[in-house]
Formats: structure tokens, C-alpha cells, sequence
């Protein structure tokens, strides 16, 4: 039998299960049945997870009694758009699905953006369970219900609030993922210990190279220990009102060199974010809010794990005055004014609107030309 783990987001009635392990992708039909109104599903992928685990998948679906369709997708982030939520919606309308139906994102932080958009415009509204298959997706995107796709204008601009049935994690999944991928969600690993837990950042000094390399114990603890995390900030704060923010740690630096690069693929999500948490850090050095040996510690880890810390050539042709366009374009603007998390050292995440702009732009400026 397949040991595994499971963790609760806690929303009351709309509380969901988060089971993490090993293999757990064989038991999906048992794991998954219960959090379906009616054992009908459909299964939206994409054509770099579909070859590995779509039919494994529909199998253990089928074995629990449960059918299923399935949509497969172009990979990357240029999928997060209107284009692609029309087919994914289409698609669905086309298999005639019903209100008691359940989509399944099978994929990626852009399948499960992707499909539970869809999910929660479809009749206006269906059932939709997680199946992360990259480290980022399994310990941020597939927790807390946000869903949504990008825009000229943006990163996750159109989008709802739509929490899951259950997310189904199966560390063996990471088995296939490309290392930049897996270093990508490190990055997002990272955030949970530079935000609110010291000794897990401490922990992931000595262990974060086992992560990286897909060690199975100390994959699973980070995984366990990062959900948590999220699941404890979305039950205090489920629509971004106030804590929640905190888990931007880093991005909205990060979503502005995405932006400008055009979600292209010439850098990651999780690689933006590794360079944001730093300029998040190096600002608060500035600030006089945090000492700088602790910045030096964030910036050591990530040039030890292979994260770097200076954005790729593209970006460094970026204006100043043009990432800070896009820095505007930031979800938690609040009267033109940006929401920074900013930091007291690491573990001790504060949000701020009391940012110099001199400062800040020094910062873009060391940044850009590092």
C-alpha cells in the first residue's frame, strides 16, 4: 500500500484535502472519488505531461468507475491565455459536460491556472481537482484557488478565485521534470522559508541540494512543509485581502521581467521569483529594515542551488522606467501606489506602500545592469 500524507485547507464548508506521495498517481480513481459529485471527469493536459501520465491517469480513473475525456494542450506559458481558456472551455462545452461534472488539471502552474479558470466559468461554475506534476505547481499554484491566465498587459490580470475539490500530488511525477523546471519551484520552495519560517530556511541550507536532485525524504518534507504553509495564510485570508499577500514575497519584481519577456520561456516563473526575493532583500538592506548578512545568505543559497541571481541578457536591455510600468501593473496597486513585501531579515515578511522611489529605482538600476 502507498504511504502518503494529508493535509487540509481549512475553508469550512469548502475545505479540501491535499494528499502528497509516492505513487499516489495509480490510486487517483480511490483518492479522487470521493471529492467528485458524479464519476464523470475531464482530464485538460499538455503535450509534455499527456505522454507520461495522462493514460495512467484515465486508467485509474476507469478502474474506480470514473470516465473521463481529456483535452491536450501546447505546454508553456503562452497557453495562460484568452485563446487557449476559449478552446479549453469549448472543448468541454463539446463533451457535453454537466454541472456535476469535474474538471482535472493534470500539469503544471499553467494547466491548473488554466483549467480551473475554465473550471469556474463553465456553466458558470464546475468542480475542479488538481494533479500537479511540476515542484512549483505541487507547492503553490495547485493550493489556494486562485486561477487565471495572463495578458498584454500583465501576469494572472484575468482570473478568479476558485478553490479545488482536492489536489493530488504524487512526488514521482518530478521524475520527468527538466532540472530549470525543478529549480523553478525550488525558487517557490525558498519563498515559504524567507517569508515566515527561519528554521525552514535553515533546513533548506543543509537540504535544499537533496530537493534539487529529487531525494525522495527530502522532497516530500518540503512539499508537506510548504503546503502547510499556504494552507494555514488562504484560511486566514482566502481572497488576498491581507496575509495572503505575504506569499508575493519576491513577485512582483519577478512578474515584471515576465511581462517584458513576454512569457516567452527565456526566463521561468520560478526564476523570476529568485531574483525578485533578492531585489526584495537587497531593498530592504537599503531601507534600513534588514541586516545585509541576511541578504547575503539568500543570494549564497541560490548561487549554491543553481538559481541565479542576475536576470538573462534580454532582460538587462529593459528601461528602468519600463519595468517600473510594469511593476504598476501589479495586482495589489492600491491607489497607484505598489504593494512591496518587503523584510525584517529572513522569516520576518512585512507589507509596505512606504518605498522611496529613489530607492527603488536604485535597486531596478543595480539590478538590470548586474
Amino acid at each position: 500500500m502507498t504511504q502518503y500524507a494529508t493535509l487540509t485547507v481549512d475553508l469550512e464548508d469548502r475545505s479540501y484535502p491535499i494528499h502528497i506521495g509516492l505513487g499516489l498517481l495509480e490510486r487517483a480513481g480511490d483518492l479522487l472519488g470521493p471529492a467528485l459529485q458524479k464519476p464523470r471527469a475531464f482530464i485538460v493536459t499538455d503535450e509534455n505531461v499527456a505522454p507520461h501520465y495522462l493514460e495512467p491517469l484515465q486508467s485509474s480513473l476507469s478502474s474506480a468507475g470514473i470516465q473521463s475525456d481529456a483535452l491536450v494542450l501546447p505546454p508553456g506559458e503562452s497557453t495562460k491565455s484568452f485563446a487557449q481558456l476559449q478552446t479549453v472551455v469549448e472543448a468541454m462545452l463539446a463533451a457535453k459536460v454537466e454541472r456535476s461534472t469535474t474538471a482535472i488539471a493534470l500539469g503544471g502552474g499553467v494547466i491548473g491556472d488554466l483549467t480551473g479558470f475554465a473550471a469556474a466559468v463553465t456553466l458558470r461554475g464546475i468542480d475542479f481537482v488538481q494533479i500537479p506534476t511540476t515542484l512549483l505547481a505541487q507547492v503553490d499554484s495547485s493550493v489556494g484557488g486562485k486561477t487565471g491566465i495572463n495578458t498584454a498587459q500583465g501576469k494572472n490580470l484575468a482570473g478568479s478565485f476558485h478553490q479545488p475539490k482536492a489536489v493530488l500530488t504524487d512526488i514521482k511525477t518530478l521524475e520527468t521534470l527538466p532540472e530549470r523546471e525543478c529549480l523553478s519551484g525550488y525558487a517557490e520552495v525558498c519563498k515559504y522559508g524567507l517569508l515566515g519560517n527561519q528554521m525552514f530556511w535553515s533546513w533548506l541550507e543543509e537540504n535544499g541540494v537533496g530537493v534539487v536532485n529529487g531525494d525522495p525524504d527530502a522532497v516530500t518534507q518540503a512539499i508537506e512543509v510548504s503546503c502547510r504553509a499556504k494552507a494555514r495564510i488562504v484560511a486566514d485570508d482566502e481572497h488576498e485581502n491581507g496575509v495572503r499577500a505575504l506569499l508575493n514575497l519576491g513577485h512582483t519584481f519577478g512578474h515584471a521581467f515576465e511581462a517584458e519577456l513576454g512569457y516567452s520561456g527565456a526566463i521561468l516563473h520560478g526564476e523570476a521569483v529568485a531574483i525578485g526575493m533578492v531585489m526584495a532583500f537587497d531593498l530592504s538592506v537599503r531601507l534600513g529594515l534588514c541586516p545585509a548578512k541576511d541578504a547575503d545568505r539568500v543570494r549564497q543559497h541560490f548561487n549554491t542551488i543553481g538559481l541565479s541571481v542576475a536576470p538573462p541578457v534580454r532582460a538587462k536591455r529593459i528601461r528602468t522606467d519600463i519595468f517600473m510600468g510594469h511593476m504598476m501593473q501589479d495586482k495589489k496597486v492600491d491607489d497607484g501606489n505598489i504593494t512591496f513585501v518587503l523584510t525584517r531579515g529572513i522569516g520576518e515578511a512585512f507589507l509596505t506602500q512606504d518605498v522611496p522611489r529613489d530607492d527603488l529605482t536604485a535597486i531596478v538600476d543595480a539590478t538590470l545592469s548586474a
